[in-house]
């Protein structure tokens, strides 16, 4: 068996999309305020920053999009299609892919995975290793993947070590820091039908002052009011804070005994990462924004994290996820993978050292998490806070979808 073709496409949605609210996330941007010598007051639904007149905090979430997706598919010449895909700067990775990766893997064994791997990893190594690079490798790999469970009839898990859960837990990840009777609603239907560990996320940061930090509380508060402390509760900051407000927040939100705060730094500061973890008794997450196996062992080596979120389409795919969960095995760190998504799942069937998934309900498109439900089928549906991999779907066990065809433009 051998690599026929390699096709790259980028899948960019063009149909109905909700508009995120304001501040329904922190976020890494929050600290570079917008100058707006000409507003005199900042726009609806933005805190003024304290100690700079006229500024307001940027509000960058508001406009996040990434409404777009790269497919891999790759062929064999005995006619097996393995499918990819790669959600970070669709575009470029769709260029890396067709002008860099291609050439290493076309004429090879799929088998030979790790040697393929190398060749990638290595080959672009000078100008790569982290970032859309590793996620197009990503891609490339997790196709190959599909092939290989496609060419034996067995699900990808199977050929990682087998099935070491009966089914999923999984924990309910779409509260976005909104309207507080909303979240309250939203997290009350969802513990109605079975979940019982929810993830939310911080609205303010550093910019937005005292009144941000008292925002946060009232938020956390309101989603513990509904599910009491018997549910896990994790909370998100997707790199909005920075050390000396994490500092400052963390001891104020012991008392909701949180299960982790996540990425409440940038991803580049490991030493933050590191303090933060051993401030208080909330255990500190991250690895999504995190590509690389030498990145993974620097975090536990600092321990830096108490839980890793890689994303498998961007590590370098399943060869690379699969050697992460052995580290973090070795260290007892758990791996929770980022987004849920069903190469994600297959790391976290064939694991102990990864004892849950997150988990999105199929919902209409607003940040770009969603696409991957309207561009493939075969993602497994919740049911009373679990998931289940099938033992009789090979490869991957997606497919692509057609309904939403027209609603997307394909380049490629």
């Amino acid at each position: 068996m051998k690599i026929k073709s390699v096709r790259a496409r980028v899948f960019e949605w063009k149909g109905k999309t909700v508009p995120p609210q304001g501040n329904f996330c922190s976020n890494a941007m929050d600290l570079v305020y917008v100058q707006s010598p000409h507003a005199s007051l900042p726009p609806e639904g933005v805190l003024p920053v304290l100690g700079r007149p006229g500024g307001v905090a940027t509000e960058s979430m508001s406009t996040f999009r990434f409404h777009s997706w790269t497919v891999v598919e790759i062929e064999t010449d005995d006619g097996i299609i393995g499918l990819g895909n790669v959600a970070l700067a669709p575009a470029i990775a769709k260029a890396i892919i067709d002008q860099y990766l291609t050439p290493l893997v076309l004429g090879q064994d799929p088998w030979d995975y790790e040697y393929l791997w190398q060749r990638m990893y290595r080959a672009t190594h000078a100008w790569g290793r982290k970032g859309v690079t590793m996620a197009a490798i990503s891609a490339i790999d997790l196709a190959i993947w599909d092939i290989l469970g496609k060419s034996v009839n067995k699900p990808v898990f199977k050929l990682l070590g087998g099935r070491t859960k009966e089914k999923i837990p999984v924990y309910y990840s779409k509260l976005y820091r909104t309207d507080i009777r909303a979240m309250q609603d939203e997290a009350q239907k969802y513990m109605d039908e079975g979940f019982t560990m929810f993830k939310s996320r911080f609205g303010y940061g550093p910019a937005h002052g005292t009144k941000g930090v008292a925002e946060n509380l009232k938020a956390v508060e309101a989603i513990r009011e509904v599910i009491g402390y018997d549910n896990d509760l994790m909370l998100e900051c997707y790199m909005g804070w920075n050390l000396e407000y994490a500092k400052r927040m963390l001891p104020k939100l012991e008392k909701f005994q949180p299960r982790w705060v996540e990425e409440p730094v940038i991803a580049d500061d490991i030493d933050g990462y590191a303090e933060l973890n051993q401030l208080t008794s909330i255990p500190i997450s991250g690895g999504e924004h995190e590509f690389s196996l030498y990145g993974f062992k620097q975090l536990l080596d600092k321990k830096a994290v108490s839980v890793v979120q890689y994303d498998t389409n961007r590590v370098g795919g399943i060869t690379a996820a699969h050697k992460i969960n052995a580290l973090c095995e070795a260290y007892s760190v758990p791996v929770i993978p980022h987004a849920g998504q069903m190469h994600n799942y297959h790391l976290t069937m064939s694991t102990l050292a990864s004892p849950m998934s997150e988990y999105f309900p199929m919902f209409d498109v607003e940040v770009g998490n969603e696409l991957f439900y309207y561009i493939f089928e075969g993602e497994p549906v919740a049911e009373n806070g679990f998931i289940q991999l099938s033992d009789n779907k090979p490869g991957l066990g997606l497919t692509m979808k057609t309904e939403f065809l027209d609603q997307f433009n394909i380049i490629g």
